[in-house]
């Protein structure tokens, strides 16, 4: 029986052959040039291989939520009247005409008058801006405020956290619609910065133990810790590592509580504690039309109406906006 030699060419070949058309340095070779070519990356990952972060996957998530795309909508629009309101509405809201009180539709005023004459429609549209600006101020306000007292005592802790504490329990105890007939009753200015003030004198309590717990559940995070073995600083740590993992939670009761305090205003203007005449506001025009609600229903449907839709489009948005940011729903 002949015994095979060494350098044979036939197995040689086929050695070289099995290497070269898919033996194990191939395939290794055919796998690295497969994953470089690869158009997205694996799960969790963006087309170049990195890992999504949360504001990107929240932000994925709202472009394909109808509830997201339906009330950024109505608020963009609810923005742009309140800028520019004579954009649609070219007539003065406090223009009046006494002859035509109470009247309902005609041509050129599709929302008829009101008590004193003047133009519903009109009235309507210039009134958005005052509860935009009203809603937006207070919660910017409500956040910075709330967000900084709440965020520092939940990283320092001690005395600091205990003495905060005890001043939102007492913030908590005092009833929103009382404290505003109290503190507006006795400020006779008719602009929105009393309102505005007050709301974020009462509100900032709410948002100071949202962010308090949230930067307690962050900085025990390992990469803080992490951080601060390293001998990063107090600010470094609390701007680079703390605060964008604990604001989410900020945000989206912030934007859920900017359609109450739309409300609030109103409520406050109804009661005649708010904004005062000749300052033009939903809550003052439901509050003038409730008397004549049996006579002339369309001086109450139409501001009434715009409330309900106005407060409806931020509590949606802050619903969308609460379950993108929610960690537990993916």
């Amino acid at each position: 029986m002949p015994e095979p030699k060494p350098w044979d060419e036939t197995t040689g070949s086929g050695a070289i052959s099995g290497a070269g058309t898919g033996g194990p340095m191939d395939l290794a070779v055919d796998e690295g040039t497969t994953l470089e070519k690869a158009p997205g990356g694996p799960d969790g990952a963006g087309p170049t291989g990195k890992p999504r972060s949360l504001w990107s996957d929240a932000w994925r998530d709202l472009r394909r939520n109808p509830v997201f795309i339906i009330s950024g909508l109505v608020i963009l629009f609810l923005v742009i009247i309140a800028i520019w309101p004579s954009l649609i509405a070219d007539q003065d809201p406090l223009n009046c005409d006494l002859a035509k009180a109470q009247e309902g539709s005609q041509p050129g005023h599709p929302f008829g008058f009101d008590g004193q004459g003047c133009d519903v429609y009109t009235r309507t549209v210039y009134g958005a801006r005052t509860s935009v600006t009203v809603g937006v101020l207070s919660t910017l306000g409500v956040s910075l405020l709330g967000g900084v007292l709440g965020g520092l005592a939940g990283f320092f802790g001690g005395a600091w956290d205990a003495v905060l504490s005890r001043i939102t329990d007492v913030f908590f105890g005092i009833p929103v619609v009382l404290g505003g007939l109290v503190f507006l009753s006795v400020v006779t200015s008719s602009t929105v910065w009393p309102v505005i003030g007050f709301i974020v004198l009462l509100g900032w309590p709410q948002i100071a133990r949202i962010a308090r717990g949230s930067v307690i559940t962050a900085k025990q995070n390992d990469y803080v810790q992490a951080a601060r073995a390293l001998g990063a600083s107090n600010s470094r740590m609390m701007l680079r590592h703390i605060m964008p993992n604990a604001i989410a939670p900020v945000i989206v009761v912030a934007t859920i509580a900017l359609g109450t305090y739309i409300s609030l205003e109103a409520t406050l203007s109804y009661l005649g504690v708010g904004l005062k005449p000749p300052a033009v506001s939903w809550g003052i025009d439901i509050s003038a039309a409730s008397q004549y609600v049996r006579n002339a229903p369309h001086m109450l449907l139409w501001p009434a109406g715009a409330l309900a839709v106005t407060v409806l489009a931020f509590i949606m948005l802050g619903d969308a906006v609460r379950d993108a940011l929610d960690p537990k729903l993916r």
